[in-house]
């Protein structure tokens, strides 16, 4: 079978981010991708000019339309800022939860610092969408956010964080630590049942990050999506990030934070 992932996630306009981000990581990484889009932002490497939501209801038809065709691998969920949105993917991937991996992205920061979800709509993730993930991919801001806490400013505080979001419901979180300070960016699987994996990588001084954690996310789907073990596919997708951020001064777009370089391996 042919791997085909999902991205139900928001359009970036500048293409560094979002379902543009998403969809260039399938490709890169030899799976076919499929989109839902659940709005649109006026975008570019400086900031978020403006969002404009598509209705719930068509969210839901583009979910119904696609899985009533494809023979969908695994999923990604990534920007959803109303609640009306978040009820509707919820509806649209009920039947299937279980069935195909989840990988939820809770995005709710851009990479600029301009807040992309509302506080009702982050209640509504964790009641709605966390129960259903397969892995939920936070980083340290997302993370505080979805328990209420502080974001961590240490690494034995983002493990005790991870384990009070993995009591909501969800069966692993990548606890991401790229916001956090150090030569090292760290980040640790956890699971429910206890399991914990440190992956480490060099953080790498670049201004050039934006759709960092929408590709990471999208990475551990696309592995997900080829049959690859969770622990395996969140490896394969570390690297290939790392890679991406370490070539993304060789692609220069853009005025402020510019994006990862998605096809590192075949261009430069």
């Amino acid at each position: 079978m042919t791997p085909i992932a999902v991205t139900i996630a928001g359009s970036d306009s500048s293409g560094g981010a979002g379902i543009q981000a998403d969809l260039k990581t399938f490709a890169a990484l030899r799976v076919y991708g499929a989109s839902v889009i659940t709005a649109l932002t006026a975008q570019n490497t400086l900031g978020v000019q403006g969002i404009h939501d598509v209705p719930a209801a068509f969210v839901l038809a583009q979910i119904e339309s696609v899985f009533s065709d494809l023979a969908v691998t695994a999923v990604k969920i990534g920007m959803l800022s109303q609640v009306e949105t978040i009820v509707a993917v919820a509806e649209g991937l009920g039947r299937y939860a279980g069935r195909i991996p989840i990988v939820l992205d809770p995005v709710m920061v851009a990479t600029s610092g301009d807040r992309l979800i509302t506080d009702e709509a982050v209640e509504a993730l964790r009641r709605h969408l966390l129960p259903m993930a397969e892995i939920v991919t936070p980083n340290l801001p997302e993370l505080g956010c979805l328990i209420g806490e502080p974001a961590a400013a240490t690494e034995n505080a983002a493990v005790a964080q991870g384990r009070k979001l993995l009591s909501l419901g969800a069966r692993a979180a990548l606890v991401k630590g790229g916001h956090a300070e150090g030569t090292e960016s760290i980040d640790h699987l956890m699971g429910a049942d206890g399991t914990m994996r440190r992956f480490s990588a060099p953080r790498i001084a670049t201004r050039n990050s934006h759709g960092t954690g929408c590709t990471l996310s999208s990475a551990v789907a696309a592995g997900l999506a080829r049959g690859v073990p969770l622990a395996e596919a969140v490896a394969q997708a570390k690297r290939y990030v790392t890679a991406a951020i370490a070539a993304s001064d060789s692609l220069p777009v853009g005025k402020g934070h510019g994006p990862i370089h998605h096809f590192h391996a075949l261009w430069r």
